[in-house]
């Protein structure tokens, strides 16, 4: 009996977004160009891309902020593409929005920026006072009740601002460059805060962001952007351990080392002799211990001479670069045993 189709909590169908041009006469620039995505409920996917991708002109499309040129967008089974703005209020009600520079009432106190969301929605003040006393202790600002925003640090600030976002319980979080402003320990601790809210809420996790460490430490599944279309999507460590397209590449480059640039292998060569082959570790049941016994037991000397290890969602992979010394045939032996082991490449000169 097969298992009966899941509907996605987010679903874009050759969705197209254009804006008119400069001036009168001027084409069309077309941001959106032909996207489909799936977004599962129940995850984090990100989307990726650099300054001019079309990744936050996409996900004002998903709130309806931004109508689509064509195509659809469904959320939760609706597709708000032909919603009235009055029923388009209604669905944003399920839909909790994370922005870069938080958005918060600095002429209100924390409190006063989680009830607005509140009062909005039509919560009787009862209900206001369970919601935001909840929301304060999950984010930890209870202490901060009363303080005005200006009082708070960059960290603090996001974290009312997931908060507010939270307040009207979605069923999806959109968060748009939600670390840009923050530094790398404040990130982290608002990861971490994105990531409770995925699991321990169960919120879907929209996420937006130019930052490949951010999609290391959360998403499940991500798409990358260029020029308007998704070049690559999948799994987040699918991704990471053997990216195709070369925008993919210059993103898992910055935050995993591959293979070693010209200039450097040049210098890797002067300081290591020997043979040089790349090891892609792939298998979370293969261990480096298993490859370094292999290479021993045929008398091939070794130097881990470039590369790591990295851990994506719990799956473990790596690219080492390895110089390799010894008898000819030995190493050639070693090599195809270890090619049932794991994928290698000869290292080009």
């Amino acid at each position: 009996m097969t298992e009966p189709l899941v509907e996605p909590l987010v679903e874009l169908r050759g969705v197209v977004k254009e804006f008119p041009g400069a001036r009168r006469g001027d084409p069309a620039h077309r941001a959106v160009d032909g996207v489909d995505l799936r977004v599962e409920s129940g995850e984090i996917f990100a989307i990726i891309g650099y300054s001019g991708a079309g990744k936050s002109t996409l996900v004002r499309l998903v709130n309806a902020l931004e109508p689509v040129t064509s195509g659809s967008v469904v959320v939760d089974g609706v597709d708000v593409t032909a919603l009235s703005e009055r029923s388009l209020r209604e669905l944003r009600l399920g839909i909790g929005m994370v922005f870069q520079q938080f958005n918060l009432m600095e002429s209100r106190t924390v409190w006063g920026n989680l009830a607005f969301p509140l009062v909005v929605a039509g919560r009787s003040r009862a209900e206001q006072q369970r919601r935001i006393s909840e929301l304060l202790h999950f984010v930890g600002l209870a202490d901060k009740a009363h303080a005005r925003v200006s009082e708070l640090s960059g960290g603090q600030k996001q974290r009312v601002g997931i908060a507010r976002a939270l307040a009207t319980e979605p069923r999806l979080l959109l968060a748009d460059e939600a670390t840009s402003a923050l530094d790398p320990d404040t990130t982290r601790d608002v990861l971490d805060l994105l990531a409770r809210v995925n699991r321990e809420l169960g919120i879907t996790i929209l996420l937006i962001t130019h930052e490949m460490d951010v999609v290391r430490r959360i998403a499940h599944r991500v798409a990358v952007m260029e020029d308007g279309r998704v070049v690559e999507q999948g799994r987040a460590v699918d991704l990471f351990a053997d990216p195709q397209h070369p925008v993919t590449r210059r993103f898992v480059g910055t935050v995993v080392d591959d293979l070693p640039a010209p200039d450097v292998l040049a210098a890797l060569r002067e300081r290591h002799p020997g043979r040089f082959v790349r090891l892609a570790l792939r298998q979370q049941q293969v261990r480096q211990s298993e490859v370094f016994a292999t290479l021993l037991r045929h008398q091939v000397g070794f130097e881990l001479v470039y590369g790591g290890i990295e851990e994506v969602q719990g799956t473990t992979f790596g690219n080492l670069t390895l110089a390799l010394t010894g008898d000819a045939g030995a190493i050639d032996r070693a090599l195809a045993e270890i090619g049932s082991l794991v994928e290698w490449t000869e290292v080009a000169r």
